[in-house]
C-alpha cells in the first residue's frame, strides 16, 4: 500500500509526463486528518517533478509551522486556506497544464463542452493577485465557494489569472482526474476553429 509522499511523487510524475505541469513550479498536496503533506519548493525548476517521497514535507494544517520550513511551497499557503475552508478537500493540485494555460491568459472562463467535465460546470477566473501572497490564498477561497457538492461528487476548479488552475478535489486522485479531463476540455475548445464547418448529418434509427 502506497504512503501518502509515495502517491504525491508519483502524482507529480504522471502530472509531468503528461504535460498537466511544467518545470514552472506548482504543488500537490494531502490532507490526512490535521496533517497536510506537500511537494516541495523547487519542484518543477530544480527536480523536473520526479520526487522522491523522502523530499515530500508535512505539519499541522492548523498552524503556520509550515510557513518557517525552508522547502516549504510559497504556494502552498493557498493550499492551507483551501484546507482550512473547505472540510470535503483532501487533495489539492496547483499547476500550470498546457491546454490550460491559453485560458488563463485569456482569463477566460472553462465550459464544460465534454460529457466528461459536465460534473464540473464552469470553471471561474478568479480576481488576480500577486503569487504566493494571502491575498490571492484568500481569491481561490473565494473562487470555490458554493462548490461543496462539486467538491463532494469529484473536484471544484478555478483560474488564476496569466498563472494556472488550482483544483481541489475530495482526494488527490480525484484532483488528477479532474485535472487532466479539464485540460482536454480545453483542447477541444481551442481545436473547433481547426475543424471546418460541415452540415451536421444525424442518421435515423434503422438507417
Amino acid at each position: 500500500m502506497q504512503t501518502i509522499p509515495e502517491l504525491l511523487a508519483y502524482v507529480g510524475r504522471r502530472m509531468f509526463e503528461r504535460r498537466l505541469a511544467d518545470m514552472a513550479g506548482g504543488n500537490i498536496s494531502v490532507r490526512d486528518g490535521d496533517t497536510i503533506y506537500i511537494s516541495p519548493r523547487y519542484s518543477g525548476s530544480k527536480y523536473n517533478w520526479q520526487l522522491n517521497p523522502e523530499q515530500i514535507i508535512s505539519g499541522p494544517v492548523d498552524t503556520d509551522d509550515l510557513l518557517a520550513n525552508p522547502n516549504f511551497s510559497r504556494e502552498g499557503k493557498a493550499h492551507l486556506a483551501v484546507y482550512r475552508t473547505f472540510p470535503d478537500v483532501t487533495g489539492i493540485i496547483h499547476a500550470h497544464p498546457f491546454h490550460i494555460l491559453p485560458f488563463c491568459v485569456a482569463e477566460r472562463p472553462i465550459e464544460p463542452v465534454l460529457e466528461a467535465t459536465q460534473k464540473f460546470g464552469m470553471v471561474p477566473v478568479i480576481k488576480g493577485a500577486p503569487a504566493h501572497g494571502p491575498e490571492l490564498a484568500a481569491n481561490i477561497v473565494e473562487g470555490l465557494r458554493g462548490k461543496d457538492e462539486n467538491i463532494r461528487a469529484q473536484a471544484a476548479a478555478v483560474l488564476m489569472p496569466k498563472h494556472g488552475i488550482l483544483v481541489a478535489g475530495k482526494n488527490v486522485m480525484a484532483a488528477l482526474d479532474a485535472l487532466e479531463r479539464i485540460d482536454w476540455n480545453c483542447w477541444c475548445i481551442m481545436a473547433q476553429n481547426l475543424i471546418p464547418p460541415t452540415p451536421i448529418q444525424y442518421i435515423a434509427p434503422g438507417q
